[in-house]
């Protein structure tokens, strides 16, 4: 329930601002109260008088239109929470460098309540290194983020950078405002990204895993009020603030952690990519190109999924993940048997816009009783589908 929260909605220069008019209309169907500020470019897109007539508040443009007192000063003390959607790249870099050189900047400079962030655009905009490093900044200072999602976009392409719907954004505000604490008193021991497996000292074998989606669960049950252990691999991320995180390199220093602390957990998430195959011996020194080539022998690693399967305590739930390019729910039932997990998260790593490195995923959530299809979502949005299963099978339903 969002009835008499003060909310002030940022409106920025995109294609996607009339889905805010959608947005500001849900706030109010739930009771909010909300205040828009729109730059003058999402003018151009939106007349401010829609969103009057939608909010029953007059909309900002303009810093210097004639008024009582300084506008940004006065939102700014009367939000709860300030909502930025569409926020486009130029927004978001505004942001990340504090500059105020219009209402609505100027208003986030003086915000003190929590900010969210709905990204939108071009998939080329969005992946620049620069917009990345703004969002990382905005994110470690505290910022919300949701979505972009992957479809259609203005440009015609089918790729990511569309605003996540109205829909999700009121979620995402409705567990900031209101957040779900369901796991307060679980402990959660999270697993990400790769491994390597050393070959000499300038070489190894390792995998194409990001940890974008272990890093995204262990976000999620922090937030969900677990104590949160995440092991991760070798990785590009931010670590999660409030999050106990285990660096290490290889399968056998991931086996090591994950034993020592598995005993610990009331819930296992094992979302890392480990090597199955190690190479049998590791050169002390470079091993020089030859014409005669190389073969490198390999020998199974740990299996450490089984190793937790074996040693799972009553009350303890193990959830496993399958990525696999084809097969994928034959697969996923075979790792939940042989690995006596509760559930596994099945992936097709071979798609475009759910394998390795992207922001979407697209899960399938396989149990003994069920199998649930999860649509692409953003991977935060499948890490909370995630927890929600897990707690569904704690509570024996």
């Amino acid at each position: 329930m969002l009835k008499d929260r003060r909310i002030v909605l940022g409106v920025t220069g995109g294609i996607a601002a009339y889905k805010a008019c959608e947005l500001v209309s849900g706030l109010k169907k739930r009771g909010a109260q909300v205040r828009v500020v729109l730059t003058e470019n999402a003018a151009r897109f939106v007349p401010p008088l829609s969103f009057e007539a939608l909010s029953g508040n007059p909309a900002h443009v303009d810093t210097f239109a004639p008024r009582d007192g300084m506008e940004h000063i006065a939102l700014a003390k009367w939000a709860e929470l300030f909502v930025i959607a569409p926020a486009t790249a130029n927004c978001l870099a505004k942001l990340a460098c504090g500059i105020g050189d219009d209402l609505l900047s100027t208003t986030t400079l003086a915000m003190t309540c929590p900010l969210l962030i709905a990204p939108a655009m071009n998939a080329n905009m969005y992946r620049h290194p620069a917009t990345q490093a703004n969002l990382a900044t905005l994110r470690s200072r505290g910022a919300h983020v949701v979505g972009p999602d992957s479809g259609r976009l203005a440009c015609g392409d089918d790729d990511i950078g569309r605003m996540s719907q109205p829909e999700a954004i009121l979620e995402a505000i409705g567990a900031i405002l209101d957040p779900r604490r369901d796991m307060e008193g679980l402990r959660v021991l999270v697993t990400a990204g790769p491994t390597v497996e050393r070959i000499d000292p300038v070489r190894y074998i390792t995998n194409r895993s990001t940890g974008k989606m272990g890093y995204a669960i262990a976000e999620a049950a922090r937030d969900r009020g677990a104590e949160v252990a995440l092991v991760s691999g070798p990785v590009a991320l931010e670590k999660p603030a409030g999050v106990d995180v285990i660096s290490i390199e290889s399968s056998a220093q991931l086996c090591d952690a994950v034993l020592e602390r598995g005993p610990w957990a009331d819930v296992v998430i094992q979302a890392a990519a480990p090597a199955d195959f190690r190479p049998v011996t590791v050169a002390e020194r470079k091993i020089k190109k030859t014409g005669a080539g190389m073969t490198l022998e390999l020998e199974n690693t740990t299996d450490i999924a089984a190793a937790l399967g074996r040693d799972k305590r009553p009350g303890q739930t193990l959830v496993a993940f399958a990525a696999e390019t084809n097969d994928l729910l034959e697969n996923a039932r075979g790792k939940l048997d042989r690995k006596n997990a509760d559930l596994v998260a099945a992936n097709d790593v071979s798609r475009r816009d759910a394998g390795f490195g992207t922001d979407t995923n697209a899960v399938t959530l396989i149990t003994r009783k069920d199998v649930k299809a999860l649509p692409l979502m953003t991977k935060r949005e499948a890490a909370d589908a995630i927890l929600d299963a897990v707690m569904e099978l704690r509570a024996g339903t």
